[in-house]
């Protein structure tokens, strides 16, 4: 299921072609961006709240959709955009050709309009894995990074043994192992403490 007002963006030089693009975009709920060159659409693409989505013209003035797709994949990213060539070159040589450039997928003009409606939804199908793929990695370096904190060796006091966190902080051992370990206590007797302290009783 799509994002609501989710951002497309469109870098075609074609006026028709782009009218026809951006009308049935809006309709099945995208917000699109429309360009009619390379290298305005190459700028948008290197902004921080860039486009997911971007269906780029094979053929369009300043640099091409498969230039573009060579420079997006030089470059490492967690969540690259999704990339759909829009192109009227129909041999298999064109295709694979753009396909190794880095486009996720193509369209052929003149394009259908179920055909770009399941092409679109492919591209926001795998854009959602992506996201969620980049959620867990970071939800696991957290995890990793709280697991670090307790290797190694832990100042610790000689007489309260308390322990120095990285703030230079004194916990109690509780307390440590509460923020950095994700456990919580709960208190009982062990049986030598139980013969020390209780046995007159």
């Amino acid at each position: 299921m799509k994002e609501a007002n989710m951002r497309v963006l469109i870098a075609e030089d074609d006026a028709d072609s782009f009218e026809l693009l951006a009308i049935l975009l809006n309709s099945f709920g995208y917000e699109v961006i429309g360009v009619d060159n390379g290298d305005d659409a190459w700028e948008i693409l290197q902004r921080p709240d860039r486009p997911m989505l971007a269906v780029l013209d094979w053929l369009m003035p300043g640099m091409s959709g498969v230039d573009i797709c060579r420079q997006l994949r030089a470059q490492p990213c967690d969540n690259p955009t999704y990339v759909i060539l829009l192109t009227s070159l129909t041999s298999e040589d064109k295709i694979v050709e753009g396909l190794d450039a880095g486009a996720d997928d193509y369209i052929t003009k003149p394009f259908d309009f179920y055909e770009l409606n399941a092409r679109i939804g492919v591209g926001q199908r795998v854009i959602d894995l992506q996201t969620s793929l980049s959620s867990r990695v970071k939800e696991l370096e957290e995890a990793l990074g709280h697991v670090n904190i307790l290797q190694g060796i832990l100042p610790i006091c000689m007489h309260c043994h308390k322990i120095r966190d990285d703030k230079e902080s004194w916990l109690r051992i509780e307390e440590y192992l509460e923020q950095h370990a994700d456990v919580q206590f709960s208190h009982g007797i062990c049986q030598q403490c139980l013969h020390e302290h209780y046995d007159k009783l």
